[in-house]
């Protein structure tokens, strides 16, 4: 059994990092390029190895995981009185807080322990009792996996899952999570040093997210995480690891336009409170009206409606028609990346796509990001 504690072993923890199915190797390379050790793309996500200042800096600069798993030991049962056994024998203490409550959530698959209910209920009760920690929500998530009769305990060191930035306060009717936005982003190869054009912004995630990127703004700066509530938290660690990811000056500008005002108010605010304001502009105006701003090309980075959610989507061919004649005549020099869950209104830009990308899964559909080489 792996042995927990304040010091992580050796080797270090496995760290879990959550991604949408279909966009982990863009989160690997991702937790690569911040240093994680040994990023692995698995189904559902990333595995890299770290101690636990990793785990907070993985939780502060990573754009693109929803959330970061810890994996703190692994113990056999093959009934209930056995992983009550040995639940109570687990040092929880080295990972919990007495004072802190926790929450379990067990998952079982091919073990003799078949009912989740009753592995949690004694799960919690070996904390409450061996630990004296209270159970309940707003403190600290233990994940239960039994898998083929193993135990493999995790604690959620994120809480609120890492698409919550805590700025925007704003969405429209369907918006694209702030990590999804991140790794498509990647996927089209913007690294901070171009400008980003979003012609159909909504709440304005991409333009936000492209600004803070150029603006060197750490995703996690303005939020809490659990793990500041876990056994061993050092806050004046933390703070210089805050402190040492100064933002910097960029001479890039970022628009978004909607032909909804209230939307491009809604992204304004937004901006405003990620306090890229200064560098992220926009306004209401039509596709037809969409013109390349002065500087350098960049990318047009677009999660137009696809129609499945918010209404008939026929008249989205036009949409969609207009949009590509539009990047076709003006935006030369400039690529190109759409999300969309439909082929057929990608098909109707009538843009050089290159083959889409793999199916993500948003809001109960998969949608797929669609990008161009440099427009002629």
């Amino acid at each position: 059994m792996q042995q927990p504690g304040n010091a992580a072993p050796e080797d270090g923890f496995e760290i879990f990092l959550a991604a949408a199915p279909g966009l982990e190797p863009a989160l690997a390379d991702e937790a690569c390029a911040a240093g994680l050790a040994l990023p692995q793309a698995v189904p559902g996500g990333v595995l890299a190895r770290g101690d636990w200042p990793d785990i907070w800096r993985a939780n502060l600069v990573l754009r693109g995981a929803g959330r970061v798993l810890v994996r703190i030991g692994a113990f056999r049962a093959f009934h209930l009185a056995q992983l009550d056994k040995r639940a109570r024998k687990f040092p929880w203490g080295d990972v919990l807080r007495s004072d802190v409550p926790v929450k379990v959530e067990t998952v079982c698959r091919a073990s003799k322990i078949y009912h989740a209910g009753a592995a949690t209920q004694r799960i919690e009760r070996a904390i409450a009792e061996e630990l004296g920690a209270p159970i309940g929500a707003g403190g600290v998530t233990v994940k239960v996996r039994i898998e083929d009769n193993l135990v493999t305990l995790s604690v959620d060191s994120s809480g609120e899952p890492l698409h919550r930035r805590g700025h925007k306060q704003a969405v429209g009717k369907a918006p694209l999570r702030e990590t999804l936005a991140a790794l498509f982003l990647a996927q089209c190869g913007y690294r901070g040093t171009e400008p980003v054009v979003d012609p159909m912004c909504g709440s304005g995630t991409f333009v936000i997210e492209a600004a803070e990127i150029a603006a060197g703004l750490a995703p996690g700066r303005a939020r809490g995480f659990a793990f500041e509530r876990l056994a061993g938290f050092d806050a004046d660690v933390w703070a210089r690891m805050k402190a040492a990811r100064a933002p910097h000056e960029t001479a890039l500008r970022f628009h978004g336009f909607d032909r909804d005002a209230g939307a491009a108010q809604m992204a304004a605010a937004n901006a405003h409170r990620a306090g890229v304001a200064d560098i992220a502009h926009f306004a209401r105006q039509p596709i037809s009206d969409l013109a390349p701003p002065e500087g350098p090309p960049g990318l047009v980075m677009v999660n137009p409606p696809y129609g499945a959610r918010i209404g008939d989507k026929r008249p989205l061919f036009a949409l969609y028609g207009g949009l590509g004649a539009v990047l076709r005549a003006r935006f030369s020099g400039w690529r190109v990346g759409i999300v969309t869950s439909d082929a057929g209104l990608a098909k109707a830009a009538a843009l050089p796509f290159a083959p889409p990308g793999p199916p993500v899964a948003h809001g109960g559909l998969k949608v797929r990001l669609y990008q161009t080489g440099v427009l002629d």
